[in-house]
């Protein structure tokens, strides 16, 4: 019998009218989704496997990263991007994880049967991640510890030790507050990167304009994106950028619409993700009429 979740993962694609932060559909699934997670991982120990299916099974051992932890990373608006994941599985082959974290992107990407460059630029988050693709054996994923940009390079990087979820490259976050750390680490350049990859998952804590300003048109043509934007300042030059270019944008914040004025994107990461592609359409449609 399907679990509770495997029912959830299955059925967000028939309800992508209600995948907007502000539906009640939405907010009650939320509810749930904490509880299912909570059931599952509050205790997980290292080596330790969890049916989360459709996925197969799942190893990810609890961690603290300052006043988060890591039930935080399954919330709904990522279980959203997970189900579009397994969704289209079939339509995808290569995907870059730009802003990895700790692999859970990673590994559930893995067990879609794809091949992943995984990019993750805080030394010990990497170690982190390396481990937990090596707890769920991901044969398939290149793990790399580095940042990513307009350009390669080094560039300093910010630690916020009150939630090291909000790392950051310098100067991508205006007025980081707390503890913080700064360090020099490895920045790759997005244009091998785009060039690689039929699908890309962007979570960069505010340097996603760099990255996506840096891309042209026919760089668009075989790869999308699903990105977190950080704030407005960057929802505005990404929105003026993919204009320019005529390349289409879709966001969670309007039940995957089509964007075509400022107010129709996302501002902050409470507001969804943007999904960036040459189609007309988004996948989630294009999969369930096939």
């Amino acid at each position: 019998m399907p679990t509770p979740l495997e029912n959830l993962f299955l059925d967000l694609p028939r309800i992508t009218s209600e995948h907007s932060p502000v539906s009640p559909v939405y907010k009650l699934l939320k509810t749930f989704v904490r509880k299912e997670i909570e059931g599952l991982f509050s205790n997980a120990e290292p080596c330790v496997s969890k049916t989360f299916s459709p996925f197969g099974e799942l190893i990810f051992p609890y961690v603290r990263m300052g006043a988060i932890d890591s039930l935080d990373l399954f919330g709904m608006d990522e279980l959203i991007i997970f189900s579009f994941y397994w969704t289209n599985r079939h339509l995808y082959k290569r995907v870059v994880d730009i802003g990895a974290n700790i692999g859970l992107h990673s590994i559930l990407l893995s067990k879609c049967g794809f091949t992943i460059r995984s990019y993750e630029p805080d030394p010990d988050t990497y170690k982190k991640l390396r481990k937990n693709l090596e707890l769920n054996k991901c044969a398939h994923v290149e793990a790399i510890n580095a940042a990513v940009s307009s350009t390669k390079g080094t560039c300093e990087f910010t630690r916020v030790l009150g939630n090291t979820t909000g790392s950051h490259l310098t100067g991508s976050k205006p007025n980081p507050y707390g503890d913080l750390e700064r360090f020099p680490v490895t920045v790759e350049s997005i244009e091998p990167l785009i060039e690689w990859a039929d699908l890309m998952k962007i979570d960069a804590e505010g340097h996603e304009k760099e990255i996506l300003l840096a891309t042209k048109n026919d760089q668009w043509q075989k790869t999308d994106a699903l990105v977190e934007i950080g704030n407005e300042g960057n929802a505005k030059a990404v929105f003026d950028h993919f204009n320019k270019i005529k390349i289409n944008l879709f966001a969670q914040k309007t039940n995957w619409k089509r964007v075509t004025k400022i107010n129709d994107m996302p501002m902050s990461h409470r507001d969804g993700t943007l999904f960036i592609s040459r189609r007309s359409e988004t996948p989630w449609s294009i999969n369930f009429t096939l």
